[in-house]
């Protein structure tokens, strides 16, 4: 499985309006949730330790509105958990060591990473260069690399990478040195600036950028997304703004950290690898994706199960048709598909049970800003222990 990473981290088909299930609105309240909580309710909410709770409930609670997502217990713990979970309830954390591990990874990767943006051919001058400009621009005894050592938060290190694709751009001629006259006219600062996910609730930029609320270039949305108010708004609407059939904010919690609908897909491919007998990955992805999430060709071992399967039933649809199904991943309607609804009615009927509608995915979360690898299960596992803590603030706030 291929995602979208940071230099430093990486319903049913019939919709039932009870469990953790949108009904009407953008929400994912259950029934008991009917109280709609106020600012004051929020606030209450917000841990303790927090530094200016009022504000973040303020903040919050505008957001909820302008996005029309109820304000019930489940909902704002969820959101509440996501934050705390992410930064600590801080717009623009500090990571510690975070410098260190900038020029750890310039010194070890660079080359590489530069490689999977422009591919061999240019990736390699190109790192060249840009390793000169870190070690000698813009002065010798204030390089960039030795201002590197010293960022604090992601903030100052994204301002900083922006500076030095700025001096890049203006001094680097691409096409002269490598004839790579294609990237002339491109943003090659953004395509290649390592801070991919940002603020306090950890947004990726290119779903800030699909989902923006108003127009910002992509500086403007950079900086909007390390305020308080930016970056609830975005992990706000990534979190909540997407209808599924999820009994438990667990699922959710593990969608937020391995994708939309990863917690459904993942059951979808544990009961293809029951059926097939094929050791399949629980990743929640059921088509390949390039590293700009762009689906690839090539065919990934759960759409060859599907086709296998659908061969050794006589099951009649097409492996067209399949492509054109599992297109549909990341959406609520590919519980409406030939494929979901065939593989679910084989399961039944086989195992005699139904189709789990989510189990957790099984996906690994690493980088050089973790102390060490960690999974999807202990990420959702850590906000929901977060989430549970919030519901029992509720009951105490009564």
């Amino acid at each position: 499985m291929q995602h979208s990473s940071k230099f430093f981290r990486i319903c049913t088909v019939i919709m039932l309006c009870t469990g953790v299930v949108s009904c009407g609105k953008n929400n994912v309240t259950s029934d008991e949730d009917t109280p709609i909580l106020t600012e004051k309710n929020i606030k209450n909410l917000i841990p303790s330790r927090v530094h200016d709770r009022a504000s973040w409930a303020k903040d919050i609670y505008s957001i909820m509105d302008t996005l029309t997502i109820e304000k019930t217990k489940t909902n704002v713990c969820s959101v509440i958990a996501i934050v705390d979970q992410e930064s600590n309830f801080v717009a623009n954390p500090q990571v510690p060591h975070l410098g260190d591990k900038a020029v750890k990874e310039v010194n070890s990767r660079l080359e590489e990473k530069f490689s999977d943006k422009l591919g061999e051919r240019f990736g390699e001058p190109v790192a060249k260069y840009f390793l000169n400009v870190l070690k000698t621009q813009p002065s010798a005894d204030n390089s960039y690399l030795a201002q590197m050592k010293k960022v604090k938060t992601e903030q100052d290190l994204d301002l900083l990478y922006r500076q030095i694709f700025d001096y890049m751009t203006k001094h680097y001629h691409v096409s002269a040195i490598t004839g790579a006259a294609k990237l002339i006219g491109q943003d090659i600062g953004e395509r290649m600036n390592p801070i991919t996910t940002l603020g306090s609730m950890q947004v990726l930029i290119n779903y800030a950028q699909d989902h923006q609320r108003n127009h910002a270039n992509i500086y403007e949305l950079r900086d909007d997304l390390y305020t308080q108010y930016g970056g609830l708004y975005y992990g706000i609407h990534r979190l909540m703004l997407y209808k599924a059939g999820y009994a438990k904010p667990i699922y959710r919690f593990a969608d937020y950290n391995s994708g939309m609908y990863s917690s459904r897909n993942a059951s979808f491919q544990q009961a293809l690898s029951k059926l097939t007998k094929i050791k399949l990955s629980l990743d929640g992805d059921l088509l390949l994706y390039d590293k700009n999430e762009n689906i690839q060709s090539e065919r990934s071992q759960s759409e060859l199960a599907i086709n296998r399967l659908f061969a050794d039933h006589a099951v009649k649809i097409s492996a067209k048709q399949v492509r054109s199904d599992l297109k549909q991943e990341k959406q609520l309607d590919f519980e409406k598909t030939q494929t979901y609804n065939e593989v679910r009615a084989l399961y039944q009927q086989q195992f005699g049970r139904a189709l789990a509608y989510a189990i957790m995915p099984e996906v690994v979360i690493s980088g050089p800003k973790l102390s060490q690898d960690y999974n999807t299960n202990w990420y959702a596992s850590k906000v929901n222990s977060r989430y549970l803590s919030c519901m029992q603030r509720v009951r105490s706030n009564r």
